[in-house]
């Protein structure tokens, strides 16, 4: 896929995910978007969801919350106190907003080797970390056929793609994190979508494994609301 297409199909799939791409301006924009309101990758609703591309910010949320939203963050989008806000306009009660790290990539590291087994749906035997994902799975197996890691995609919309990667305490440190992401990495690129790898700021592990696939930090944001328990 040519740099030009992959960068086309990123704002198409953005446009889906956020409800409008690129941003229109500098700083935080806020936009409606009747989706919000719809089950996402694992049944579970999220009224809002951002990303950032290190100049502006587009922030969607349900159509008739844009202006409290708005007036929310114009106080800034690390304050205190923030998160219950947005909760309570959102109608999700106590949470915390926050931004991770958003990643994408065209391209993945031609030398490393593949890895793991495909299952189109979750099976018996499988990690049940695995069940949730409404896209496939591919997983990775110890010698005595006992799941040892594995990479869960997520179907946001047409191309996009979230993969979501779990290694099993004893198998860390092979590598294999990094080989399942770049295998699941190439088979969503060769069937025309976009790759996508979130992770929270402060999980180096996760960077790590991220940067030697390919999926390099522009200064890239994700933003979202978590109900807090």
């Amino acid at each position: 896929m040519s740099d030009a297409v992959f960068d086309q199909r990123l704002r198409e799939h953005l446009r889906s995910w956020v409800g409008e791409w690129p941003p229109p301006r500098s700083g935080v924009h806020v936009v409606g978007d009747e989706t919000r309101r719809a089950p996402t990758w694992d049944g579970s609703v999220r009224p809002l969801r951002g990303v950032g591309d290190g100049s502006g910010t587009v922030i969607a949320v349900p159509p008739d919350a844009v202006a409290s939203v708005e007036a929310a963050l114009e106080g800034g989008m690390e304050r205190a106190g923030l998160g219950d806000e947005l909760g309570a306009i959102l109608g999700v009660g106590p949470a915390s907003f926050g931004a991770g790290v958003f990643r994408t990539t065209s391209k993945v590291d031609p030398e490393i080797v593949e890895v793991g087994r495909w299952f189109a749906h979750h099976e018996d035997g499988l990690p049940e970390w695995l069940a949730p994902f409404n896209g496939p799975r591919l997983v990775a197996f110890d010698d005595d056929g006992a799941p040892i890691a594995g990479v869960g995609i997520k179907v946001h919309d047409a191309i996009g793609r979230e993969l979501a990667v779990v290694t099993e305490h004893a198998a860390q440190g092979r590598g294999l994190a990094r080989r399942l992401v770049a295998t699941a990495a190439r088979r969503v690129l060769a069937n025309g979508g976009v790759p996508t790898y979130l992770h929270a700021r402060p999980n180096v592990a996760s960077a790590r494994v991220a940067e030697a696939v390919g999926f390099s930090d522009e200064g890239w944001t994700v933003h979202g609301l978590w109900p807090r328990s």
